[in-house]
């Protein structure tokens, strides 16, 4: 799952406030450690020196049991953790405090001079201080010494005489630094502000970014599921108002666009429904044509049985006839009125589909095909001395072509070849053979041994009005509409020599169902 815009900038901004608080966390909290540390020892020097000063004035007024109760007495968290009384020579006295503290007293000290340095116990880091005693009363001025210039040193007044020296140990280890609860607060701080600036940005973006984002989506869906108009928010950014601005400029030019495409659709379709009433009428027209020229050849076939019936009916009517020879008359007028009524009965079969073509299917039979347009020929006077080839492969495939546009393709095709065949020398030959073609559908070839094509109208033979007839035999439309039909079916059409030199048309079909695989 993709996380929206909003988490991801949340995550982003977390991610750099990580960066940029916790680091700062840290420095802070050292810091505040190192204050902390710097006024504990600033602190325990002061501490250190007053109990120094206060233990020498009350050594010289006091026993040495009383002044046990006051080295005590000093003791504790927040004061000494050890004190240690030295004579006059620098040896050690008297000493108070925990034994882990006052084994880090010296056992001896320079007398007479104040020093102030770092120690360590077994609780951690810690500051001696050594503050020399003298008869008189103490008085306390700089001293350059080994801690530094500025440093604070009690030195005696004139006259005075000195008695020893006192040695005060104050903890200054970080744990007794109470630095921990600033640097909670300081981190309780840093999470508030985080959290609020994280807060914040939720809202901020929600609000400024989001929402009008989301707006505008809810608008691009309705304009995709049906709405003529882009409905812009009004809240946001700058950006975001003339990002919105812009997609419903977009949007209305996308509509008008659209609308353009339709009118142009529609007008193709319309251009389209034209040419195809127009094809329709083509073919119409070629086939009336087509008829046209059967009927003529068949006025010679029609004609000689209707005179042969003629002539009978006068011999019946004439009478002098016995039963026998009437019977026979009466058969033989039977077998010519059959002939003409086959002969009548192909011609309208093959003329019917020029006014109801719209009922055929839209798939044929290659082999009807062939038997019906043979059917059709053979009485014709064009095909009275060629000799008519018929080769047909059984089991072939249903081709995408409905059977009477297939029968005025091989029409077409066979009577072109009738009209190139010689006649003068005899041996006209004509073929027609059908096979399964490489890709599963049909082949048809229909060969003739007349001259040929010219190679100059090759290319151009099954464009319209191009016809290598003579003048006023032919229209040119014949093979034009026969390539419009094929290849309307997804099938081609095209012309080579045929094996004698004449030509061969070979009509290649896809099967039933090929076509849209």
């Amino acid at each position: 799952m993709r996380l929206g815009i909003r988490l991801q900038l949340l995550f982003a901004l977390g991610a750099l406030l990580v960066l940029a608080f916790v680091p700062l966390f840290f420095a802070v909290a050292s810091l505040t450690r190192a204050t902390m540390g710097g006024v504990r020892a600033s602190s325990a020097r002061a501490i250190g020196r007053a109990i120094a000063g206060h233990v020498a004035a009350a050594r010289v007024n006091r026993s040495a049991p009383e002044l046990a109760l006051l080295l005590d007495a000093q003791l504790g968290p927040d004061g000494a953790s050890a004190i240690g009384v030295y004579d006059a020579a620098g040896a050690l006295v008297d000493r108070a405090g925990e034994p882990e503290a006052t084994a880090a007293l010296p056992a001896s000290v320079e007398a007479g001079a104040e020093v102030l340095r770092s120690a360590r116990t077994a609780r951690g880091g810690a500051i001696l201080v050594i503050v020399p005693e003298h008869a008189g009363a103490p008085s306390t001025t700089p001293r350059a010494g080994a801690e530094g210039a500025g440093a604070p040193s009690t030195t005696p007044r004139a006259g005075a005489a000195q008695v020893g020296s006192v040695a005060v140990l104050v903890q200054t280890d970080p744990s007794t630094v109470p630095a921990a609860p600033l640097v909670r607060i300081v981190a309780l701080y840093t999470g508030v502000m985080a959290l609020g600036l994280l807060v914040f940005a939720y809202i901020a973006m929600t609000r400024l970014v989001v929402r009008p984002v989301d707006a505008l989506s809810r608008a691009a869906h309705r304009v995709a599921g049906g709405a003529r108009d882009l409905e812009v928010p009004q809240a946001g950014a700058r950006e975001l108002a003339e990002l919105g601005a812009s997609l419903a400029l977009m949007t209305g030019r996308l509509r008008a666009d659209e609308e353009s495409l339709r009118a142009k659709i529609a007008e193709v379709e319309r251009y389209a429904a034209d040419l195809k009433s127009a094809q329709e009428r083509l073919v119409r027209s070629e086939r009336l044509a087509s008829v046209g020229r059967l009927s003529a050849g068949l006025a010679h076939e029609i004609g000689n049985p209707i005179a042969a019936i003629l002539g009978l009916q006068e011999l019946l009517l004439a009478g002098g006839l016995t039963p026998a020879e009437e019977r026979d008359f009466v058969e033989r007028m039977k077998r010519e009125t059959e002939r003409i009524h086959r002969i009548l009965r192909d011609l309208l079969d093959f003329a019917r589909p020029a006014a109801g073509e719209a009922g055929e299917e839209p798939s044929g039979a290659v082999a009807d095909a062939v038997d019906d347009v043979i059917s059709l020929v053979a009485p014709q006077k064009a095909f009275r001395g060629v000799e008519l080839a018929r080769d047909v492969a059984p089991d072939l495939p249903p081709v995408p072509l409905s059977h009477g546009r297939l029968v005025q393709v091989l029409l077409n095709l066979l009577l072109n070849a009738a009209d190139a065949v010689p006649r003068a020398r005899g041996g006209a030959r004509v073929a027609l053979r059908a096979s399964r073609a490489a890709g599963g559908g049909a082949r048809i070839e229909v060969e003739d041994n007349g001259p040929g094509i010219a190679e100059a109208v090759r290319d151009t033979l099954f464009e319209p009005f191009i016809t290598t007839k003579q003048v006023g035999e032919g229209t040119g439309l014949g093979l034009a509409v026969c390539r419009g039909l094929v290849e309307a079916a997804g099938g081609s059409i095209g012309v080579e020599r045929g094996e004698g030199g004449g030509a061969r048309f070979v009509v290649l079909l896809p099967a039933v169902g090929s076509r849209e695989g």
